[in-house]
């Protein structure tokens, strides 16, 4: 797998072995930039949720994102996103928490710019998670939330005041990016 724009196009990232990890492929990773750059106007802080090799994440500091955090709760993950970190020389703007998510967002602090979620296929929890998004102090009114998911498992098109602006699909991976709806 590798970096596909910015500063480290090119480089090659670590994955862990087998089918444990999903990551998203080199071209959906490209297309969900390109959909991205046209929709934020600032990439000062992201969040990578479910960070799995920290592709997403790494190709977003890349990109110029300033800072990015990761949460994954498998302890090899962790180890792999430092090393990728390390290898791309983006390891001083990142933060690693290696615990669940759902615990990750009780002490996260301050607002994001980008939330990718990328669960294993299996997991069953997006729904509820973009959820407990939507009235998170993590999300501000220019958030985008992205959503990796199984075509075969669509999720909803509102989550309280997160709404569906954008929905592609690649195969059997689809992207969903969220936008909190903002009262006028």
């Amino acid at each position: 797998m590798r970096i596909t724009g910015g500063s480290a196009r090119g480089r090659l990232l670590k994955t862990l072995p087998g089918l444990a990890v999903r990551p998203v492929t080199d071209k959906v990773r490209e297309a969900v930039f390109s959909m991205l750059q046209s929709m934020l106007s600032g990439w000062d802080r992201g969040l990578d949720l479910f960070a799995g090799s920290g592709a997403l994440g790494i190709e977003a500091l890349s990109r110029d994102m300033e800072q990015m955090d990761f949460v994954d709760q498998n302890g090899q993950c962790c180890s792999i996103i430092k090393e990728n970190l390390k290898k791309t020389g983006f390891f001083e703007r990142a933060h690693i928490y290696c615990c669940p998510v759902q615990r990750a967002l009780g002490f996260l602090e301050g607002y994001y710019d980008v939330i990718f979620m990328d669960p294993p296929y299996a997991d069953t929890s997006l729904g509820m998670l973009l959820g407990e998004l939507s009235t998170s102090r993590l999300v501000a009114d220019e958030t985008v939330i992205l959503a990796s998911h199984a075509s075969r498992s669509p999720l909803e098109k509102q989550y309280n005041n997160l709404s569906l602006i954008k929905e592609k699909r690649y195969g059997d991976t689809c992207i969903s990016i969220y936008h909190k709806e903002v009262a006028s």
